[in-house]
């Protein structure tokens, strides 16, 4: 079972938080998410157990534990429904002054109508 954890303290490393789940069950991964510019922990994770009763055993009995001063939050992960990946709107025809291709900067251009 794939099992989500959030709210994690910045300062926990992945040997860690697999200790933490090793006491109920076999920790098959542990990887906890990181920015990928300055390397910083993102406060969240993923644990993998292979056994799904010992995985819910540590999901009852770790969600809503403090963990380096933190109250962490621990669940099932459920993977994205294919389809629902954010997407970015590449649509650059708005703006500020509103104004398709014709950006113009202050000279009156787009759909201001020149009310300067």
């Amino acid at each position: 079972m794939n099992i989500f954890v959030g709210s994690l303290p910045f300062s926990i490393d992945e040997a860690d938080l697999r200790d933490s789940f090793a006491v109920y069950g076999e920790v098959n991964s542990v990887k906890i998410i990181t920015d990928k510019f300055t390397g910083r922990s993102k406060g969240f994770g993923f644990v993998e157990m292979e056994n799904d009763a010992e995985a819910q055993k540590a999901i009852e009995e770790l969600n809503g534990a403090t963990v380096g001063g933190r109250t962490i939050v621990v669940n099932k992960s459920e993977p994205k429904p294919e389809g629902e990946r954010r997407s970015f709107n590449n649509n650059r025809s708005g703006g500020s002054y509103g104004g398709g291709n014709n950006r113009g900067g202050n000279s009156g251009g787009g759909n201001r109508g020149g009310r300067y």
